[in-house]
């Protein structure tokens, strides 16, 4: 008895892998988050299949109906946004389910951070700029640990991709500003990233707030803080070493500049 998770990526339908299509396409019943996840992506489901929205499910419920279809010796699929092992809420569904002795198999997804790089054609990572990236969100209704708190983090000012944040700008930028950094420093906004109606917001560390609402952005935006950002990042002269033909690795040998 198994349930299948799968993450559906950020928005556009063709950005689920080809595994996660596969389990899809092959399940008697889908669960999915209506409120994130593509209705386009669900309808390549089998015609025969049972859809189940779960936004205005709790999790006993959810997994309550999730294994009796299994023990029924349906395949059921449960559908998440973006991949399933950031933000995902999958650990406490799991715990319930192999309770009733219930495996799992996870399918990851294309995470929204990663759509919304994309989208602003960022490297996350610049050689002799950055090489660290943090995932993280302000601390809202739901706490963060005490040694997670964004002030910390943001002392190593590296990239920081910030989930969940998009009501929270002024606390941001505030704990941002707290540990060092500067008023000037590049910020891309990207709401709905990969979806048809994606908007990208480039802006600083000071006129975030102001930014996000005259765009009237306060939901499933991701926001990119960071030098990595700076919209002017390919003028400059980054390189990599991967690249650089005086370096030898494994499958090259330098060459004398």
């Amino acid at each position: 008895m198994k349930l299948y998770i799968i993450g559906a990526g950020p928005g556009d339908p063709d950005l689920i892998t080809v595994k996660g299509l596969q389990h899809l396409q092959e399940a008697d019943v889908v669960l999915y988050a209506d409120s994130l996840v593509n209705e386009e992506l669900i309808a390549k489901a089998k015609p025969s299949a049972e859809v189940l929205k779960t936004a205005g499910m709790h999790l006993e419920e959810m997994v309550d109906i999730m294994a009796g279809h299994i023990k029924q010796g349906k395949k059921v699929v449960r559908v998440h946004t973006g991949d399933p092992a950031v933000y995902g809420a999958i650990m406490e569904q799991i715990v319930l389910l192999k309770k009733k002795g219930i495996e799992v198999e996870i399918v990851p997804g294309v995470s929204s951070v990663f759509a919304a790089a994309a989208a602003a054609q960022a490297e996350l990572t610049i050689p002799d700029l950055t090489q660290t990236v943090i995932l993280t969100r302000a601390e809202g209704r739901t706490p963060v640990p005490e040694f997670e708190r964004l002030v910390d983090l943001a002392k190593h000012h590296c990239t920081i991709a910030l989930f969940l944040s998009a009501t929270l700008t002024k606390k941001l930028v505030k704990e941002l500003t707290e540990a060092g950094w500067s008023h000037d420093t590049p910020v891309a906004v990207v709401y709905k990233a990969s979806w048809p109606d994606q908007k990208i917001v480039r802006t600083t560390l000071e006129r975030l707030d102001e930014d996000m609402r005259v765009n009237g952005i306060r939901k499933q935006a991701m926001i990119l803080a960071g030098w990595a950002l700076d919209e002017n990042i390919h003028d400059q002269n980054y390189r990599s070493k991967l690249y650089d033909k005086t370096f030898t690795h494994g499958f090259r040998r330098g060459v004398e500049a």
